[in-house]
């Protein structure tokens, strides 16, 4: 199918635009463990949560229905009209929203509250311009884009917090400055300022972009609230050294998340696209199918290699995070599986599904968490993440029925045992049993992805036969 090779193609496009720069910064992780304190990196991740929950305040998530409206726009008139629905209300809504932020912040003598707001602005133009890049299908520029901003990054990282010894600022302007610059040269270079005119304001356009991305915002808060309580309840019950270990031991799981997100950009895409098909449930089924078994080898070989992978990147300071990982791996899992679920919901563009399931799950994050800190410590904190993330998942399975019958994947239970197996060998000392485990999760990941790995193979011999021909 078309539509199957484009999904293809659009995820392997973004994932060489994304992976390597992503990669580095993960490897930095050394770098920030080692320069900065448990304090100074806990602040930073606490202060990017909070510019995180801000931004759908600000934005109400326009830029999602930008994205998702030009997909269907046909003329370039109706595209025009899209972003300038999009553009007008974002620069109204950062000029008066960031003012109104600025001063509370200033008013309660809020620290960095000036790199705060700055992070803010920079973050909303950098979901601009990728959205304005996949809502155009223009996913090169959109993989150069993320392969420049992410590369200014992390040589101003090195520059700030290696050289120069910035410490906490540091972080902060690095991601300003190349979030910005490349974002503003992107939007440049695809002539927004063509389509910014108030004149080209359409009052029935913008209610039907708002009636869609509205319930996007508390299903975008649910899911930023279910990060922030944990960190903020640590922060208050534990102290702001907790945190930091938190947001380490998050770092390893969210791999799961980084490798998705290279999928999901494209999925909205090809999920909007293919919706009106009539072959459109056989599709998704092939997708989910292959999804499923993908996240789960992701997931056990993660869980296999982590006792190799941990001792090398991170510092002893931040060894109690080591302990905390495998539930917070099984966490990731059934949140990306449910963002699957999301991208179908968005292509009928039903997003009330979204909003409403995120924000009974951010609810009961909250009420775990404040329950349990006292008796468990951090671990309440994992326990009420992967127990939300689960209602979540459970919730939208039920309600996409109503859209596609989604096939039960195979190997379920045998996932299972092997993630419970690894589980045990992961809290091992045994070498020789850490070393079969690593062996298990290899070829049992292998084995269910066998029949992606032979289509990958075969896409592989067909290209390179083609080549020969031309020659």
């Amino acid at each position: 199918m078309k539509y199957k090779r484009d999904l293809m193609k659009n995820t392997v496009i973004i994932t060489i635009g994304k992976f390597s720069t992503q990669l580095v910064g993960f490897l930095l992780l050394p770098l920030y463990t080692s320069i900065l304190s448990t304090e100074e990196y806990g602040s930073y991740d606490l202060l990017n949560t909070i510019s995180i929950f801000l931004i759908p305040f600000i934005t109400f998530l326009m830029e999602e229905a930008m994205f998702r409206f030009l997909i269907d726009a046909k003329t370039e008139k109706e595209k025009s009209e899209v972003i300038s629905q999009t553009m007008c209300f974002s620069v109204i809504s950062i000029l008066i929203q960031c003012t109104l932020f600025f001063l509370i912040f200033k008013f309660f003598h809020y620290p960095y509250t000036e790199y705060l707001i700055l992070f803010i602005i920079s973050s909303i133009l950098s979901t601009l311009a990728g959205s304005l890049c996949r809502g155009t299908s223009q996913f090169k520029l959109y993989a150069v884009f993320n392969f420049l901003s992410g590369l200014l990054n992390v040589l101003l990282n090195i520059l700030f917090i290696a050289v120069i010894r910035m410490g906490l600022p540091g972080l902060f302007l690095s991601y300003i400055i190349s979030n910005s610059v490349i974002s503003l040269w992107i939007l440049i270079k695809l002539k927004v300022y063509k389509d910014l005119s108030f004149k080209k304001i359409n009052p029935k356009l913008m209610k039907s972009m708002l009636f869609y991305s509205l319930p996007l915002v508390p299903n975008s808060l649910s899911w930023i609230i279910i990060n922030i309580s944990d960190r903020l309840i640590i922060a208050t019950f534990m102290g702001i050294s907790y945190s930091g270990i938190y947001a380490i031991a998050n770092k390893f799981p969210s791999i799961i998340n980084t490798m998705y997100n290279f999928f999901y950009m494209a999925w909205k895409e090809s999920s909007a696209k293919v919706v009106k098909e009539k072959n459109s449930a056989q599709y998704y089924n092939s997708i989910y199918k292959q999804l499923n078994n993908f996240l789960i080898a992701v997931t056990i070989m993660l869980l296999a290699f982590m006792p190799f992978i941990f001792p090398i990147l991170i510092k002893n300071e931040y060894v109690e995070a080591y302990q905390y990982i495998p539930l917070l791996l099984f966490a990731i899992y059934f949140s990306n599986i449910s963002s699957f679920y999301g991208g179908i919901f968005a292509a009928y563009k039903n997003t009330k599904v979204m909003g409403l399931s995120t924000v009974v799950s951010a609810i009961l994050n909250v009420v775990i968490n404040l329950a349990l800190i006292k008796f468990i410590g951090l671990y309440a904190a994992i326990l009420s993440t992967f127990v939300s993330m689960f209602i979540v998942f459970l919730y939208r399975k039920k309600k996409i029925k109503e859209y596609v019958t989604l096939e039960k994947t195979g190997y379920l239970w045998y996932s299972v045992l092997v993630c419970a197996i690894l589980t045990f060998i992961y809290y091992s000392n045994n070498l020789i049993i850490i070393l079969f485990g690593a062996l298990l999760g290899t070829l049992y990941s292998i084995y269910i992805n066998r029949d992606m790995i032979a289509s990958m193979k075969n896409l592989v011999k067909e290209k390179v036969r083609k080549k020969r021909v031309k020659a």
